[in-house]
């Protein structure tokens, strides 16, 4: 059989069926699944492995082979693939110093460079530092001392000695996979929120197989999880990284008709008086676009004063529905965990309704591995209503104001709006 049926869920738990080949990698499937769901971007997105019994999921490597990693799957009615968004994928090589934090890299004499040289050179600095762990067969979590090398991952059992009497072999990286845990104060009682599980590879998977992990933060566990990655993959996610980078150049000669004829599409200036003229500068493209969408909202602010024009009143008020960075009434627990999935890098966001005060709303942004949140409320001014975030010292007509705004300008923000956290229906 040279094509087999995978079926995908998106966000919204609907399940697509898709052919794919025997050796179809994650990167292939989700290019196959970018352009059938007609999505606006190509970046960025991946699938997601789940084990909902086990309360686990990982992010698919890009060089992996799908039917592969559902052949190891024990469960196969319960496990399930998601497309989604993930954003953190390949951050730690673009900030080494936020993911491999200097406390954490070992001591040893040959781990001495900073850590963007270890990665520039595909190798991964040696992680160390306490972890809570879950005693087998038992509720009680034990701190103890780990040391993560290329050789597997390593525990002490006298403090933190790293002498090799006191070492004692957890697990080989050869034959795991890194999970994060979903709910593990509930499900297995962890002492934190920060939790991650290794599970060996083999098929099938046995639960009693399983070590579970906590950190202390967010910023040790993503330490950990990246390490781990890193120290099994080594230099083949540093290709991935690379060829990640190219994907909208390379996706452009094998895209659908309808695509290849939206990136036909210029900017035009239609200003002057001898007709239009291409824009060649992107950064002036970006200007116009901005300007003709801000006109166009005061078009539609102009048009819905009139007491004639009631009905597009409704319809501009509630414009920002159709956003992908919209999320509804979602709770604030729910918009950190889409945050946290669709990966903790700086300048992620949603907007939400607020659940505590009628007529507002929420930016919920990441920075620096935690998800702020900043409330945004109605003021009125001169007989019209605005929305702002820092008490009516910047006001904005409507929410996509607000975001464009704060796409250029950080304002009272920790850092510019980057990434929209997108809801994907297949």
């Amino acid at each position: 059989i040279t094509a087999h049926i995978v079926n995908v869920y998106g966000e919204d738990n609907n399940c697509k069926s898709v052919w794919v080949s025997r050796r179809a990698t994650a990167r292939e499937v989700c290019h196959l699944l970018v352009h059938q769901a007609h999505c606006s971007d190509q970046e960025s997105w991946a699938l997601f492995e789940h084990h909902p019994a086990l309360a686990l999921e990982r992010c698919l490597e890009d060089h992996e082979v799908v039917l592969e990693v559902q052949a190891t799957w024990s469960l196969k009615g319960d496990t399930r693939l998601t497309f989604c968004k993930n954003y953190a994928k390949y951050e730690f090589f673009r900030n080494p110093t936020l993911f491999f934090p200097e406390s954490m890299i070992s001591d040893s004499a040959d781990e001495c460079a900073p850590p963007q040289n270890l990665l520039r050179s595909g190798t991964c600095p040696e992680i160390q530092g306490f972890l809570h762990m879950k005693e087998p067969s038992r509720k009680a979590w034990k701190k103890v001392y780990f040391f993560l090398r290329r050789s597997g991952l390593y525990s002490s059992t006298k403090g933190s000695s790293k002498e090799p009497r006191h070492l004692q072999c957890v697990a080989d990286l050869d034959n795991l996979n890194v999970y994060s845990v979903v709910n593990s104060r509930k499900l297995y009682g962890a002492p934190t929120d920060f939790s991650f599980c290794i599970k060996p590879s083999r098929n099938p998977t046995r639960v009693q197989d399983l070590k579970v992990l906590c950190a202390e933060n967010e910023q040790t566990r993503t330490c950990w999880t990246s390490a781990f990655r890193l120290f099994k993959h080594g230099k083949q996610l540093q290709s991935n990284y690379q060829l990640s980078k190219s994907t909208p150049r390379s996706l452009e000669s094998s895209a659908p008709t309808d695509l290849k004829a939206e990136s036909s599409l210029v900017a035009m200036d239609f200003s002057g008086k001898a007709g239009g003229r291409v824009i060649q500068n992107p950064t002036e493209a970006q200007t116009v676009g901005m300007e003709e969408g801000q006109a166009w909202r005061k078009r539609e602010a102009l048009r819905c004063s009139l007491p004639t024009a009631e009905r597009f009143l409704v319809l501009f008020a509630a414009i920002h529905k159709s956003q992908p960075w919209f999320h509804g009434g979602v709770s604030r627990k729910e918009a950190e965990r889409l945050i946290e999935k669709q990966g903790l890098v700086d300048g992620m966001f949603l907007i939400r309704g607020s659940q505590q005060h009628e007529q507002c709303f929420v930016l919920s942004l990441c920075f620096q591995l935690k998800a702020k949140h900043y409330l945004v409320i109605p003021f009125e001014k001169g007989g019209r209503k605005y929305y702002t975030i820092d008490d009516g010292v910047t006001l904005f007509i409507d929410l996509l104001q607000l975001v464009e705004f704060h796409q250029i300008n950080k304002g009272i923000l920790p850092v510019c709006l980057k990434h929209p956290c997108v809801c994907v229906t297949l």
